[in-house]
Order: C-alpha cells, then sequence, then structure tokens
C-alpha cells in the first residue's frame, strides 16, 4: 500500500517561508506523479504543485507560481515543496499525493485527479 507521509507545517507571518516534505513508502510504479493539494476550511481542494518523476517536469497552480519550489530529493521516495513569500490566503491543510503515469502531463495538478492521500500538515499564515 502506498503510504504517503507529510512534515513541516507551521505558523509563520506572512512573508515568511516554510518547506514541507513528503515521503512515500508506496511501489515506485504507483507514484510516477507526487503533488501537494491545499484545502481551507469552508473551500474547495486546490492543486499546488505536481512533479513527474521520471523528467522533473514540474506544474503549479497560478496563484502559487513564482513563490513555491516543488522538488524531489536525491532518492525519489521523497519530494519537498519550498514555500517563499507566504501570504494569508496560503493558509490551509496541505495533502501530498501520489498517482500513477506514463508521461508527465498526469501529474498536471490543475488538470488530472491523484490516487494517494497523506494525511495533510496545517500551514498557517499571519497577517
Amino acid at each position: 500500500a502506498v503510504q504517503l507521509v507529510e512534515s513541516g507545517g507551521g505558523s509563520v507571518p506572512a512573508g515568511g517561508s516554510l518547506r514541507l516534505s513528503c515521503t512515500d513508502s508506496g511501489p515506485i510504479y504507483t507514484r510516477k506523479c507526487m503533488g501537494w493539494f491545499r484545502q481551507a476550511p469552508g473551500t474547495a481542494r486546490e492543486g499546488v504543485a505536481g512533479i513527474y518523476l521520471d523528467d522533473g517536469a514540474t506544474y503549479y497552480a497560478d496563484s502559487v507560481k513564482g513563490r513555491f519550489t516543488i522538488s524531489q530529493g536525491n532518492v525519489k521516495n521523497t519530494v519537498y515543496l519550498q514555500m517563499n513569500v507566504l501570504k494569508p490566503d496560503d493558509t490551509a491543510t496541505y495533502h501530498c499525493s501520489a498517482r500513477a503515469a506514463t508521461s508527465a502531463h498526469f501529474c498536471d495538478v490543475s488538470q488530472r485527479e491523484y490516487d494517494y492521500w497523506g494525511q495533510g500538515t496545517k500551514v498557517t499564515v499571519s497577517a
């Protein structure tokens, strides 16, 4: 079974930075794409960033482009989300996710559904 475990959430003032980490213990064929989604109370889930592990292709929501960076660790079962210039609107629970894929476009978090989910880590940005 795929197990995704996030860490790195917390509380920061606006303009600050956080780095989220996700470790995936599942078999590699299930996680060609890894991504981050977020959900604030009373809002719909939003795809934030995705990465295709085979070639490093990345996808971002317009709301985070230029501020957030998704990357993979030295081993392919770890991904990071570096979040800079955080805004109060970034406050949400962030979930790591994974899915199978045969090419990079399956990793587009604004267009594709993901299949495996972590429990989430909370990010709070104060004004």
